[in-house]
């Protein structure tokens, strides 16, 4: 059984407490006082600590951090009858599992008590990380996996060497990270390293902003410019989604390429400027070029070598890696201390199929982290995004199904029989994929937890 301690300087609050939660197989013991809570916990350690922030000599938040800093893996849900913002944020940030406002309900209390205890099982099985000996404050690849081994062969055999590279990878695989490695590798590597993303740029302005300009050359050219390629003579020049580089600048860059020479725009002067180009794109240029819109005479010039950078779904024995590294990443960003993640978040991550990849990842990470309290990233630290996803899409497709039922069968009911029924199923099928959690199934249906009970009520589940 597991055991709950239960902290008030009310006597009458801690007995009430303890005949409900021991009524729902509980084994409870409380304390009425800072100081006794503190001796129990370090002869007993608890699973759980429901406690008061109001008491006298010791209030509740500072036993919370005596707590959390002897005892990490003890789940605190602090109680108070006086609700200010400031006192929710400390709770949270000094590492308590929730925060809840008297009076509460007894189903409100045992929802977030099974939380916090299926967030303490989780973090039994936790998978910790040393210390990275490389700094993390920067960007840099991560994989041991056979295809990035591959990639970092490639990377060896082409950087040293002044041919052109084409690097192809769905969005958020770390294609620039591949480019600048290239860079940082090669002879030119002293020079000007420049990126430019070709489909983050409108088509007027990305002339300009490659080849520059001379005074007077459009309205508003009032002084000259240098462009990417002058700037970047005798380094490296980034061409980011170059399959999304508008028809009509392909031919410039061609010359480019051919010959080394450009003009400013509204300039007749031929500029020389030796570049080495690297590109990346996550569209299939082959195809492009099949159907015409963009030139193979183009595509051959920058396909001199290929990379083809795997998905992170295709490597996804790199996923403990580079969860380790952004945990330290954010770690020194965020001023946190995480330790590692638990082998069930761990096990959520490889089992995703990640459509933004390592960019994803990261970003998941980081999101994370903001919000967990303990040493190890569980799943409860916040509602994943790609969960919330799965979600949304069963709730979509339980309502579909209705909806097709409704208009292929004349006798299925009147329209507000029809919008009742996608109401109640929209309920149901957000407490089976929250199990049964009335505040995470309100949360996934954006509607208030009070709201989710009327309706519960007035359309039975």
């Amino acid at each position: 059984m597991k055991q709950i301690l239960v902290v008030d300087d009310q006597k009458a609050v801690c007995y009430s407490l303890k005949r409900f939660l021991e009524s729902e197989n509980y084994t409870v013991q409380t304390a009425n006082s800072g100081k006794e809570a503190l001796l129990f916990v370090e002869s007993s350690e608890p699973d759980l600590v429901l406690m008061d922030v109001k008491m006298p000599e010791m209030n509740g938040l500072e036993v919370l951090e005596k707590i959390k800093d002897s005892y990490p893996m003890v789940q605190v849900i602090m109680m108070t009858a006086h609700s200010t913002t400031e006192k929710a944020i400390q709770a949270i940030k000094a590492g308590a599992h929730d925060y809840l406002l008297k009076p509460f309900d007894n189903h409100e209390l045992l929802s977030r008590i099974e939380d916090a205890l299926k967030t303490k099982a989780m973090t039994t099985g936790v998978v910790s990380f040393d210390i990275l000996e490389e700094e993390t404050a920067g960007n840099r690849i991560i994989g041991k996996s056979p295809g990035m081994l591959e990639i970092y062969k490639q990377i060896g055999k082409i950087a040293p060497t002044d041919a052109t590279v084409l690097i192809i990878g769905e969005s958020g695989t770390g294609k620039e990270l591949i480019a600048r490695a290239i860079y940082h590798h090669s002879s030119r590597s002293k020079k000007p390293f420049l990126a430019i993303n070709c489909a983050a740029i409108p088509e007027q302005l990305l002339e300009s902003e490659l080849f520059g300009y001379e005074p007077g050359a459009f309205t508003g050219a009032n002084f000259k410019r240098i462009g990417k390629f002058e700037q970047c003579n005798d380094g490296t020049l980034f061409l980011d989604e170059i399959g999304d580089l508008p028809f009509s600048l392909q031919a410039k860059l061609l010359r480019v390429l051919h010959d080394g020479k450009f003009s400013r725009l509204g300039g007749s002067q031929t500029i020389k400027s030796d570049v080495r180009i690297i590109a990346a794109t996550h569209r299939n240029l082959e195809e492009m070029v099949k159907n015409g819109t963009f030139r193979e005479d183009l595509f051959f010039r920058i396909a001199v070598t290929n990379i083809d950078l795997p998905s992170l779904r295709e490597r996804k024995e790199d996923i403990k890696d580079l969860v380790q590294y952004f945990i330290q990443k954010y770690n020194k960003q965020h001023g946190k201390a995480i330790k590692g993640l638990t082998l069930d978040a761990l096990k959520n991550l490889e089992e995703y199929s990640w459509p933004g990849n390592v960019r994803e990842l990261e970003n998941t990470i980081q999101n994370l982290m903001v919000f967990c309290n303990n040493e190890f990233l569980t799943l409860e630290c916040r509602e994943n995004p790609f969960n919330q996803r799965k979600c949304c899409e069963s709730i979509d497709d339980a309502i579909k199904n209705i909806v097709d039922l409704a208009f292929n069968d004349k006798t299925y009911g009147t329209f507000q029989e029809i919008i009742e029924k996608i109401e109640k199923t929209m309920i149901q099928k957000a407490l089976e994929l929250t199990n049964g959690n009335q505040v995470r199934a309100a949360e996934l249906l954006k509607i208030s937890r009070n709201t989710l009970r009327k309706k519960m009520i007035d359309t039975p589940v």
